[in-house]
């Protein structure tokens, strides 16, 4: 087998994607939050950049509010806004009750261990055996060291299960309901598969006692230690604006979210005044690294602004008149009509949010799968899910309605045919329980 060594040229294409091309598709997809970071990051890393916040005008828009979104009065914020209201830890606020507990240092202790036994929800996710080994107690001491825990507010706290925390909570009341602990303390799978008869029959009671043990069962709090949720409150700016005047659409970018960058004033010398290569080499760099991001920051609000308008025009009945008008739409079709790539267009609607007059959403909302209706024409799978909604919110509850009654009242009344398979799937999604489960007695 002859084998030949030599030196041969040879032509190939390859696609290189530049530090500049990166830059412009990072910018793009961050949300308005990360692109603030990220800016701030630029200027730790280069001297010449300038960041010079816009003066925020007072944004007076007359929608008509609703529980799911909030206005921002275009008012400087502080720090301290965005602190926790509740600013205790679920840790804290159990070891500041036992400090004054008449109980012995090992007794503390022993508490001590236990509470930092517990997850997020306030649940005991240790081991009582091995707890009693770890600490040279026996099982006994360490059943009744748990006990003191379950004792201390918020109560349920260091329960071992969903069980064991809603008995704690049940027993903890004044007036006691002996049924309400017998349910939940030997039928609460029974209970939660709504099998009430069954339960009924074997208590000897009514289904309307059991109604009521369920919306009292409804008031506990099944994870006792949520409360205490440490995490910072965040806010949501919109980043486009669609408003309504005169039944025409006006859409506008949120300019205020973003700073201006310039090239710092200090600096601007430096430019004429390196002398030695390396010098007039680094500036240039930190200089053009200035004008990409500029070109980059005006390139993702020109984007924006252009999907955004491409999305009203579709969905413009929608932003008049509700949800009902929501038509389906898909990332090809806009990415087609602006002459954009399908995944440029999923960049520039994820965590960007649009305020409307029916509220504030997420840009990639607006998206949804189409469905035939009866007569043709296509209805939105949004559309159709909003519609179940209020089939069930205005249904009799001790009637529930089945899937397949849906199913019939969509074709009836809405013109929308689809099959139950479907309904059932919207239905879950939108996490409304089974007729069984929705009904009252």
């Amino acid at each position: 087998m002859n084998m030949d060594f030599g030196l041969y040229q040879q032509q190939s294409m390859k696609l290189v994607m530049t530090n500049e091309l990166r830059l412009a598709i990072s910018i793009l997809q961050y949300s308005t939050h990360e692109l603030m970071a990220f800016i701030e990051e630029q200027q730790l890393e280069n001297p010449l950049l300038e960041i010079k916040e816009k003066e925020r005008a007072k944004i007076e828009i007359d929608y008509p509010k609703t529980d799911d979104w909030k206005t921002f009065d275009g008012e400087h914020t502080s720090p301290l806004d965005y602190l926790s209201k509740n600013e205790a830890s679920l840790h804290n606020h159990l070891v500041s009750q036992i400090r004054f507990m008449p109980l012995t240092d090992r007794d503390k202790k022993i508490l001590h261990y236990f509470i930092d036994s517990l997850d997020d929800n306030g649940y005991f996710i240790g081991d009582l055996d091995e707890a009693a080994s770890r600490l040279g107690i026996t099982e006994e001491k360490a059943l009744s060291s748990l006990q003191v825990l379950q004792s201390l507010d918020p109560i349920g706290v260091g329960a071992r299960s969903l069980q064991e925390c809603l008995l704690i909570q049940l027993r903890n009341f004044e007036q006691r309901n002996n049924v309400a602990e017998k349910i939940v303390e030997s039928y609460l799978t029974m209970f939660a598969n709504k099998k009430w008869k069954e339960i009924a029959k074997e208590l000897a009671i009514s289904l309307e006692e059991i109604q009521s043990v369920a919306d009292l069962i409804k008031t506990l709090q099944p994870k006792p230690g949520a409360m205490f949720n440490t995490e910072p409150l965040t806010y949501i700016s919109p980043d486009v604006f669609i408003e309504v005047i005169d039944d025409q659409l006006y859409i506008t970018n949120n300019d205020q979210l973003l700073p201006n960058v310039t090239v710092s004033t200090q600096y601007k010398d430096l430019l004429q005044k390196a002398t030695d290569e390396n010098s007039q080499k680094y500036v240039q760099q930190k200089y053009q690294q200035i004008l990409w991001l500029e070109k980059s920051l005006n390139q993702r609000q020109q984007t924006l602004l252009k999907v955004t308008e491409a999305i009203a025009k579709h969905q413009e009945n929608f932003f008049k008149y509700g949800y009902e008008f929501l038509k389906p739409l898909t990332l090809k079709e806009i990415a087609t009509e602006i002459d954009m790539h399908e995944s440029t267009v999923s960049r520039v609607t994820t965590q960007k949010y649009v305020q409307t007059p029916k509220g504030l959403f997420e840009l990639k909302y607006f998206f949804s799968s189409s469905l035939k209706g009866e007569s043709g024409a296509t209805a939105s799978s949004l559309s159709v899910k909003e519609t179940i909604n209020k089939i069930v919110d205005q249904e009799n509850k001790q009637k529930p309605l089945s899937d397949q009654k849906i199913v019939s009242i969509l074709e009836k009344d809405h013109a929308i045919k689809v099959s139950r398979r479907t309904v059932t799937k919207y239905r879950e999604e939108l996490n409304i329980p089974s007729s069984s489960k929705r009904k009252r007695f």
